[in-house]
C-alpha cells in the first residue's frame, strides 16, 4: 500500500441532459443510469466476459472462506470509526452490500476476493497469536509476550489503531503493550502507532532498516501528483455500491484519519537476526526493496508461524503502482520468498499484513511457491520476450501465467495485473523509449489529438466510427478514439459521455479493484469535473512533524518555477529556532541547492522561524506574506528579496486535470 496523508470523499453533482446540451456538442441518445454518479448498465458484451470468467474459475471452491472465517473470536458488527469532530474515518458498513453471488456490474472473480476481504474480526491464528482484520485496509497482528502484547503494524490512522485494540482488550483482556513491530515503510502499517503505545515510553519499537527515510520521504517532493492519482487508484470519490467502489483486492481500502509516526528503537538490518522480544523469540529476514523499500518478515520458531509482511499476499502485487512510485524489483521480491521457503522450512502456520493466514507446512509451502514464481515468470517473461523485440504493449497483451499460477486465486490480478507488472518489468531494464523513432520525439496530447481528429474527418467521423466499436463491445478502442477527440475538443458533451459509458463498461468487466476504480473514476470525472478539492493534510501533523526537514526543502526547489527564476541570484538562511538548525538555500542558474549547517554570512536575508510555523507555511495553513511581517519569525536583511523568492514558488495543483487536458 502507497503512504499518503489524507483523503476527503467529494459528492458531485450529475449535470442534467439540458445542461449538457449547451457546453458544446449534443448529448448522446438517452441512456438508462444506475446508482447515484450516473453510470450505465452493463452492456451484453459486459455480461458475456463476465460470465466467460464466472466459467473459467471455480469460484464456489469454499477453502479460502473456510481459512478466513477460521479461528473467529468475534465480529465487529456495526464497524464504524469516527474522529472527535464526528468525521467517518472508517466505515465497513459501507460494504454490507456485497453478498451473494456477483452482481452484472462487477467482475465475479473481484466480487469473491472482495466477499473475502468483507470478512471481519478478531481471530485467533495460533495459540498466542491473533489477528484484527477488517478495521482498516491492513491487519493489525498480536503476539503474546510474558508481560503484555507485542503489535504487529498498528494501520493506517490512531482512529482506526485505537478502535481495533480496544476490541481486543474488550475480547481479550486489558494487556499493556510491550513492543510494536512495524513490517514496512507504507503508512497502512504503521500510521496509527502513536494510538498503541503506552504513556510510560517504554514501548519497543522494532523496524526495518532505512524504515524512517523511507516512511517520511516517499510521497513528499512527488506528493501532490501521486495523491492526486490515488484518488483514481482506490476511488475515493466513488460511491460503495455495485456500481461504484466494491475494494482495493488487496483489502476494502485506505482509512482516511490522523497517521502519524514514532522511531523506531530496534532496526532490523540483516537476514537471520534473531531476537527476544518480550520473552518471545523471533528470527528476522530483511527484504528491503521488494514490495517496499524498507520491509522485513519474521518467523515465531516455537509456533513454526511465518509472518509474511506485504512481501506475499492473497492475490498478485503491484511491481507498479497506478499512483505512481519507483518501480519495484521482480527478482529480488522473487528472490526474498524463496529465501523465505529455504529458511524457514518448518512453518505451520502463514499470516500477514493484508489477507487471510494458511496453515499446514504443504498448503504454505505450495503458496509461497506460486507466490514466488508469478513474480519470476513475469519477470524473465518480460525480457525474453523484449529481447525478440515485442513491445511493452505487445508483451502486456501476449503474456499469460502458466496454467497453475493463472489457476491460483492468490495469484490472481486483483490488486496488481500481468498486463501492467509486465510494463513494470520493461520500464525498470529500458524505461519510457520502446526503440521506435517514431516515439523518441512525439506530439504533446492536445496537438497530437487535434490531428488525429482531423485525419479521421472531424470530430462527427471520430463519433461515427467509436458508436460502432461500442456496439460491438469494443470499448478500449472506442477508449482510445475518444479520448483523442476529448482532448482535441474538450467542450464536445456527447464525446465525453461516450468515453464515460466505455469507461463504465471497462470498469465492470475488471479483475483488479484498482483497474475498475481507475475506470469508474475517469467516468465520473468525465460527467462531472474534476474534484473541487485535493487531498488534505490538516489530520497529519503528527506525519508532517516527523518528516526531516530536508525532505521539505527539497519540496521548495520542485516547486520553483525555472522561467520566474532564469537570471536571479539568491541566499537565504533558514534558521529553526526550536531545533538549534541552520539550512543554506541558494539559488543559481534557475536551481536551488540547500545544505545543512554555518549560516552564509553573505545571505539576502536570515529567517529565524520555529519548524511548525515553517511546515504550516508550506502546506498552507499560514499565509506566507502574512507570516514574513508577523511578529512571529525575526528577519535579517532583505524583507523584498525574501517574498520575491516566495514569488517564484509555483503551489502544487491538487485537482489537475487527467481525462481532460
Amino acid at each position: 500500500m502507497q503512504a499518503y496523508l489524507s483523503i476527503r470523499v467529494f459528492t458531485f453533482v450529475i449535470l442534467s441532459a439540458s445542461l449538457l446540451a449547451g457546453c458544446g456538442g449534443k448529448p448522446p441518445p438517452a441512456q438508462a443510469t444506475i446508482g447515484s454518479q450516473g453510470n450505465t448498465p452493463p452492456t451484453p458484451s459486459t455480461l458475456a466476459i463476465n460470465q466467460a470468467v464466472a466459467e473459467s474459475l471455480d469460484l464456489n471452491n469454499p477453502q479460502d472462506f473456510d481459512n478466513a472465517t477460521q479461528g473467529l473470536i468475534a465480529r465487529a458488527d456495526g464497524l464504524r470509526v469516527s474522529m472527535a469532530d464526528g468525521s467517518i474515518v472508517w466505515s465497513l458498513n459501507d460494504y454490507d452490500f456485497i453478498h451473494g453471488d456477483a452482481p452484472d456490474s462487477v467482475n465475479p472473480s473481484l466480487w469473491r476476493q472482495e466477499r473475502l476481504n468483507n470478512i471481519h474480526g478478531l481471530f485467533e491464528v495460533t495459540q498466542g497469536v491473533y489477528q484484527l482484520r477488517g478495521f482498516d485496509l491492513s491487519n493489525m497482528s498480536i503476539i503474546e509476550g510474558e508481560r503484555g502484547w507485542i503489535l504487529v503494524d498498528p494501520l493506517t490512522t490512531k482512529e482506526t489503531a485505537a478502535a481495533a485494540l480496544a476490541f481486543a482488550r474488550q475480547k481479550l483482556g486489558d494487556r499493556p503493550v510491550t513492543a510494536v513491530i512495524i513490517t514496512h515503510s507504507h503508512i497502512d502499517h504503521f500510521g496509527g502507532v502513536l494510538a498503541v503505545l503506552e504513556g510510560n515510553g517504554e514501548t519497543e519499537i522494532i523496524a526495518p532498516q532505512g524504515f524512517m527515510s523511507e516512511a517520511t520521504s516517499e510521497n513528499v517532493i512527488a506528493g501532490t501528483t501521486m495523491s492526486r492519482r490515488s484518488m483514481f487508484m482506490y476511488g475515493s470519490q466513488l460511491e460503495r455500491s455495485p456500481f461504484g467502489h466494491v475494494g482495493s483486492g488487496l483489502g476494502k481500502g485506505p482509512a482516511f484519519g490522523s497517521p502519524g509516526l514514532a522511531t523506531p528503537t530496534r532496526v532490523i538490518s540483516q537476514t537471520g537476526e534473531r531476537v527476544t522480544i518480550d520473552g518471545v523469540n523471533f528470527i528476522f529476514q530483511n527484504a528491503a526493496g521488494s514490495e517496499a523499500p524498507a520491509e522485513l518478515t519474521f518467523y515465531l520458531p516455537e509456533k513454526k508461524a511465518f509472518c509474511g509482511a506485504e512481501v506475499v499476499s492473497r492475490n498478485m502485487h503491484n511491481l507498479y503502482t497506478l499512483r505512481g512510485a519507483h518501480v519495484r524489483d521482480a527478482r529480488k521480491w522473487s528472490y526474498y520468498i524463496n529465501e523465505a521457503i529455504e529458511i524457514f522450512p518448518e512453518m505451520e502456520v502463514y499470516f500477514a499484513s493484508h489477507h487471510w493466514p494458511l496453515w499446514g507446512n504443504t498448503q504454505i509451502v505450495d503458496f509461497l511457491k506460486k507466490q514466488r514464481d508469478g513474480y519470476r515468470y513475469i519477470h524473465d517473461q518480460t525480457l525474453r520476450l523484449a529481447s525478440q523485440g515485442h513491445t511493452p504493449s505487445e508483451i502486456a497483451e501476449s503474456l499469460e501465467l502458466p496454467t497453475a499460477l493463472r489457476n491460483s486465486f492468490s495469484n490472481r490480478g486483483y490488486y496488481g495485473t500481468l498486463k501492467h507488472n509486465s510494463r513494470a518489468v520493461y520500464q525498470r531494464y529500458f524505461g519510457w523509449y520502446d526503440g521506435n523513432p517514431a516515439n523518441l520525439d512525439p506530439l504533446p496530447e492536445v496537438e497530437s489529438s487535434t490531428r488525429y481528429v482531423e485525419a479521421m474527418g472531424g470530430s462527427s467521423g471520430v463519433m461515427t466510427t467509436a458508436k460502432s466499436a461500442f456496439d460491438r463491445g469494443e470499448y478500449r478502442w472506442v477508449a482510445e478514439l475518444l479520448n483523442h477527440l476529448v482532448f482535441a475538443e474538450p467542450n464536445h458533451v456527447a464525446a465525453k459521455m461516450l468515453l464515460a459509458q466505455s469507461y463504465d463498461q471497462l470498469g465492470y468487466q475488471a479483475e483488479s479493484g484498482p483497474w475498475r476504480d481507475v475506470y469508474l473514476t475517469g467516468a465520473l470525472e468525465l460527467r462531472s469535473g474534476a474534484p473541487s478539492q485535493g487531498l488534505g493534510i490538516s489530520n497529519a501533523a503528527d506525519l508532517i512533524r516527523q518528516t526531516p526537514i530536508s525532505e521539505f526543502m527539497q519540496l521548495i526547489a520542485v516547486m520553483l518555477n525555472g522561467e520566474k527564476a532564469d537570471g536571479e541570484s539568491y541566499v537565504f538562511n533558514f534558521t529553526f529556532t526550536d531545533l538549534a538548525e541552520t539550512y543554506v538555500l541558494s539559488l543559481e542558474n534557475a536551481v536551488l541547492h540547500q545544505r545543512n549547517g554555518e549560516p552564509d554570512v553573505n545571505a539576502n536575508a536570515t529567517l529565524q522561524i520555529t519548524h511548525e510555523l515553517f511546515i504550516g507555511m508550506l502546506v498552507g495553513q499560514a499565509g506566507i506574506r502574512e507570516t514574513l511581517f508577523s511578529d512571529d519569525i525575526s528577519i535579517q536583511g532583505s524583507r523584498l528579496d525574501l517574498l520575491q523568492f516566495f514569488a517564484m514558488l509555483d503551489p502544487p495543483d491538487e485537482v489537475f486535470n487527467i481525462v481532460t487536458p
